[in-house]
């Protein structure tokens, strides 16, 4: 199958780098993932060819789903340090800028996501520590092969990714599901665009922590 041919979300979970090509050219490739990149292109009035040539000198690109089953340890963290930890440092500031912005300008509407940004804030210092947690004792242990050391800060990373989870939630309640009303303004629709992402990358970056690498520990 061709770069062409394959949806924008797949590429931006098996390709390196990908992600920032689509950022760079405003593709969306979470909320607009299953569209092929022919027809992201055609929606975003650009030559797919400028787009396939970008994707094709990232390093290391393949057209295949990459089976993080198949890679070592140190790849594995390699990819959730900067696939995920780096993106979620980007992601939840910006987030958090455009909630306060839609709280201050929009807070009498009903529909107003009040407590949003304050939310937003506290997954963020939650996060932050927890990712550095990670960093700094469970993903050098793990790289060492210390698995059976290991338990005890793995499960308590485990019960942190349910309070992640319940944060998540917490977001769908005040958000209307991530739905933005009817005549929301533009930083309104873009809050709710990131989110969706956000809540997209922190499940795909759970789900490769607890099933996969914790299981191998």
């Amino acid at each position: 199958m061709t770069l062409q041919e394959q949806t924008v979300g797949r590429l931006a979970l098996s390709l390196p780098g990908a992600t920032r090509v689509f950022h760079a050219n405003n593709i969306d490739f979470c909320c607009g993932g299953r569209i092929s990149l022919q027809q992201a292109a055609e929606r975003a009035g650009l030559p797919v060819d400028k787009l396939v040539a970008e994707l094709e000198a990232l390093p290391a690109a393949s057209s295949e789903q990459r089976d993080w089953r198949e890679a070592s340890n140190d790849e594995l963290i390699d990819h959730i340090l900067t696939r995920y930890h780096d993106v979620h440092r980007e992601q939840l500031p910006e987030l958090i800028r455009m909630a306060r912005r839609v709280e201050q300008v929009h807070g009498d509407r009903d529909n107003c996501p009040n407590g949003l940004a304050d939310l937003l804030l506290v997954i963020y210092q939650e996060m932050e520590s927890h990712m550095q947690k990670e960093e700094q004792i469970l993903f050098p242990m793990l790289r060492r092969g210390l698995g059976a050391q290991a338990q005890g800060p793995i499960a308590v990373m485990r019960h942190e990714h349910d309070d992640h989870g319940e944060n998540l939630e917490q977001v769908m309640r005040l958000t209307d599901d991530i739905t933005p009303p009817k005549g929301a303004c533009t930083t309104w629709r873009a809050l709710y665009t990131g989110l969706r992402e956000f809540r997209e990358d922190l499940m795909e970056h759970i789900h490769l922590e607890n099933n996969l690498l914790f299981e191998r520990a």
